[in-house]
């Protein structure tokens, strides 16, 4: 139960206890800690949104199906023009494909042509000649550079 001589506020929660002396603390919500007790504030804005959603589909597919003496039936004589029962839905996925078009034509504006040597070449790259070979930043060697005479000869070195 909660203590009968507290004041609690959304940003504030201030105590007036006789066991303790009187604290202030300032908690945001996203700063609480989940107890485990009672729905989290997330799971219940996506339970209320998902309802949402299934009743306006549900509203939207009536009113573009169901004649409009069955409407004028049930009571309903103002709703919208039909037509916007297709238009909305085909003008929003235009504007989602042109949306789409002009991102991907942004980014190929915006990236350097395939003959440009920016694509190689960007500020933390070392030239070649201010490369030294210490240490472990030493090449490994390419083994073609390995003659013959030096493998065998290490070869039957280690034999013997």
């Amino acid at each position: 139960m909660e203590d009968r001589h507290s004041v609690n506020s959304p940003r504030r929660i201030l105590s007036f206890s006789k066991r303790r002396r009187a604290t202030v603390s300032f908690l945001d919500q996203d700063d609480r800690t989940y107890s485990g007790f009672g729905p989290k504030t997330s799971e219940v804005y996506g339970f209320v949104g998902s309802i949402t959603t299934v009743v306006a589909t549900g509203i939207f597919l009536v009113w573009a199906y169901v004649p409009e003496r069955c409407l004028n039936a049930i009571g309903i004589y103002y709703y919208p023009s039909r037509y916007w029962a297709l238009a909305v839905p085909a003008y929003a996925m235009v504007t989602l494909v042109l949306a789409l078009v002009f991102y991907i034509g942004l980014n190929f504006m915006s990236t350097p042509p395939p003959t440009s040597l920016n694509k190689m070449f960007d500020e933390f790259t070392r030239e070649a000649s201010s490369c030294s070979p210490e240490g472990d930043d030493r090449p490994i060697e390419p083994i073609s550079d390995i003659s013959i005479d030096k493998i065998n000869a290490l070869m039957f070195n280690d034999v013997n």
